[in-house]
Parts: structure tokens; C-alpha cells; sequence
């Protein structure tokens, strides 16, 4: 969350589509006037890939690594956030001792080597310790941001399995239309959910990967064997991501019925032009065409517990405006069980490279009261921790001081699915 997919990559995925859409907020108000504020999610990425946020370098001793994460959610309880989403599955890895994959390169810079003790458990109790409610963020089908097998732990899947493998610009991914991929990376996720009391398992938008251009990706093996009865390649590749979801959903909630599952998929459903229940955007990238990712009927559908479409686009961006984008998906979740909170691109505050509006330390003040306008808005998330740490123009702690004046209650779930 797009945080990401985010997070190094998924930043720079996203800036590679800046001709995209943009967010809203939660209505609840300042916090002001006494009290505890209404419930909403605040919360706040903590991505791992490349070493985006945590830790800040590869091979730091446990106990380095150990100060730096609840450094992260202590700030996280200085800004009154209620939620900090933990990338634990970076790059079809682990950051906790799993049978299924390799422990993170990120950790000590050896993909496979044991780092001395086990991150996602030390980030569930330090975070409950605070107060904080911990979703752990898996990305399902990234496998490497390189090309070259024979640089994975000798015992990756990837490498046990060469024919689950798509290599494609310049990366390694797993091919979602492979009923085995499928049903392997979910048990590799549920392992966690097995294991750790978490709140949440959170996808960012990293289904399909984002178009390259003059590449194709290469499915077409497993589109022969499982396509028929599908009118074209991109149904066929929809309804492998709506099996995903669906079946992801279910068996948490077999595990573990109280942990809520989210997906923060990038903030353009479909532009208008494209189709008349699209956003007025005139985005490059559009979610279901390009990333075979149905956002929308997740929404509507109510398959998931909440979604936070990342807006990381300025009020009033021509392209993709965030005061048109908020309405349209308070529109989509109007009258679904699917919570809705908007990703923002604190990133983006202060960083000379990006448009005038971000250079004002107000931007993301003005986007919570937008969004606040918004009953179907329940919150927000921040991409991302190390940038709430720095802070760079005082953006993060002007929406602290404007909305939130005190602590708040994460959303409850809705009805059950």
C-alpha cells in the first residue's frame, strides 16, 4: 500500500505513472475538542524491498535491526497512527522463519541466512506492546527485482521449480495462471497467519506486473492448459487474480477469524474514456487492463475486508485529480462491507523532483479534509515510514496537528462476508 509494491519498486513504479490518479481521506474530524477521536484507520507502511525503510541496510546486528523497528512504531504512536503494515514477504522471501522460502536477503544481505531472531514476531508484540494493530504486507507473485535465477538461495522454489517462473523486464515473477503458484504462495502467506496473532494480511498492487514496453510477459503455456473457455488472455488473467483473492480471503478466515484482509491496489480502476464506470483521469496505467487486477468488484463484491487505492496525486493534477478520485471510490464502496481508506504519497511531500503542490506542507492536511467530506472514507495510509521519520517539510506533522489531536480506534469490521 502503494506504497511500493512499493515500496523502492513499488515508488518507483508509480512515479513511472505520474499521468495517474490521486486520493481521499476519513471523516474524523480533529480530535480536537477533547476526548478520544472517531474510529478510523491511521496507518503508516513499513516497507522492507531494497531495504526502503527497514532495515536501513543489510546485514545490521539483531539487536541494530531490533531498535531500528520499534523506533518505527514508536513514531508511529508519537503521530497517533493506530496501525503500522509490515512488508514481511518482500520478494517470494520471509522475514520470520518459514518452511516454505528463504529467509530475506534484506536482513543480511544472503538471501537464506538466518538473521538471529525473527522480525514479524518482534513486530506483533512490540506493536501490541504500543497499542498498535500490526497487518503484515505480502506481495504474492514478485520473486526478484533481477533476472537471474542462480543468484536466489540455492533452495528457492523458484529454482525447484523453473516452470513456475515468468522473467520479465528485467525481473523474476511467478506466473499467477499456474494453479500450483496459486495454491503455493498462499500457503507460503497463511504459514504467518498460522503462526502470529497479526490484524491483518495486506496486498499492495502487484498482480500482473506493471506494463514494460516492447515486452510481453510469457503465460502463454499456462494459458493454453487452463485459458479455454475464456473469450481472450485478459479474462482469463482477471479471473486468475479474482481466484487469488477470493481464495486468500476465505482460508484466512479459516485460520485466524479475526484478521481482516486488505489490498492496496494503484488508485485508477479504469479512466472514463475506457469505460463510462471509470474515473474522469486520463491515467497511463488502469488496473484491470494492465494489471489484470478487477479492483472494483473486490469492492463491490464485498471480498475483501477494506482497500486502500493508493491517490499519491495532488489536489487539482490534471491527469488525475485527487478531488475527483476520492468521490469516485466512495462511489465504489457506497453500500459494501469493503472499509475504504486512502493511501497517501507522504513521499512525495518536499521532494524537490515532484510539482509545486508538494512543496507545500499543507497538501496532505487539505487531503484529509477532503476526504473527511466522505462518510464511505474511513481513514488513511501514509507510503512511508522512513519518510514519516524525516518528515522533510513538516507535511506529517501539520496532518497530526489539523486532524489528529488525539489518539483514535481502529474501523471495526463490517458484516461478515
Amino acid at each position: 500500500m502503494g506504497r511500493v509494491s512499493r515500496r523502492a519498486f513499488a515508488v518507483a513504479a508509480l512515479s513511472a505513472f505520474t499521468m495517474v490518479p490521486s486520493a481521499s481521506a476519513a471523516p474524523e474530524g480533529n480530535g480536537k475538542s477533547g476526548g478520544k477521536a472517531a474510529s478510523a484507520m491511521r496507518g503508516v507502511w513499513l516497507a522492507t524491498v531494497a531495504n526502503r525503510d527497514w532495515p536501513s541496510k543489510p546485514g545490521l546486528t539483531a539487536a541494530q535491526q531490533r531498535a531500528e523497528l520499534t523506533a518505527h512504531l514508536d513514531r508511529a504512536v508519537r503521530d497517533r497512527l493506530n496501525t503500522v503494515i509490515f512488508q514481511v514477504r518482500p520478494t517470494a522471501d520471509a522475514l520470520w522463519p518459514s518452511p516454505y522460502e528463504p529467509w530475506s536477503q534484506y536482513l543480511t544481505g544472503t538471501q537464506g541466512k538466518d538473521p538471529g531472531w525473527d522480525p514479524l514476531g518482534t513486530a506483533v508484540e512490540q506493536a501490541h506492546a504500543r497499542g498498535l494493530k500490526l497487518h503484515a504486507w505480502f506481495n504474492p507473485y514478485r520473486v526478484a527485482t533481477h533476472a537471474d535465477p542462480t543468484r536466489l538461495a540455492a533452495d528457492h522454489p523458484a529454482r525447484t521449480n523453473p516452470d513456475w517462473v515468468v522473467t520479465y523486464g528485467g525481473k523474476l515473477y511467478y506466473d499467477p495462471g499456474l494453479p500450483e503458484v496459486r495454491a503455493f504462495v498462499q500457503d507460503a502467506m497463511l504459514d504467518a497467519v498460522a503462526k502470529y496473532p497479526l490484524d491483518g494480511v495486506h496486498f499492495d498492487d502487484y498482480f500482473y506486473p506493471y506494463p514494460v514496453a516492447g515486452q510481453t510477459f510469457d503465460d502463454d503455456a499456462a494459458y493454453r492448459e487452463y485459458g479455454a473457455g475464456f473469450p481472450n488472455r485478459a479474462a482469463w488473467r482477471r479471473d486468475n487474480i479474482d481466484k487469488l483473492v477470493r481464495e486468500t480471503a476465505d482460508r484466512i478466515k479459516q485460520i485466524r477469524p479475526g484478521v481482516r484482509f486488505g489490498i492496496s491496489p494503484f488508485g485508477v480502476w479504469r479512466n472514463a474514456a475506457t469505460d463510462p464506470q471509470g474515473s474522469d483521469t486520463r491515467a497511463g496505467v488502469q488496473t484491470y487492463d494492465d494489471l489484470h487486477a478487477d479492483t472494483r468488484k473486490w469492492v463491490r463484491e464485498s471480498w475483501i475486508d477494506y482497500i486502500v487505492p493508493q491517490l499519491y496525486w495532488n489536489i487539482g493534477f490534471a491527469a488525475a485529480d485527487y478531488a475527483k478520485l476520492v468521490p469516485w471510490w466512495a462511489e465504489v464502496a457506497r453500500g459494501s462491507s469493503t472499509q475504504l481508506y486512502v493511501g497517501e504519497a507522504l513521499y512525495k511531500a518536499g521532494d524537490p523532483a515532484q510539482p509545486a503542490a508538494w512543496q507545500d506542507p499543507a497538501e496532505l492536511s487539505r487531503h484529509l479534509t477532503l476526504a473527511g467530506r466522505h462518510a464511505q472514507v474511513r481513514g488513511h495510509v501514509f507510503f512511508a515510514a522512513k519518510d514519516m521519520a524525516a518528515d522533510r517539510i513538516g507535511a506529517m506533522a501539520r496532518v497530526v496537528a489539523d486532524h489528529y489531536g488525539q489518539p483514535a480506534p481502529p474501523p471495526r469490521r463490517v458484516t461478515a462476508r
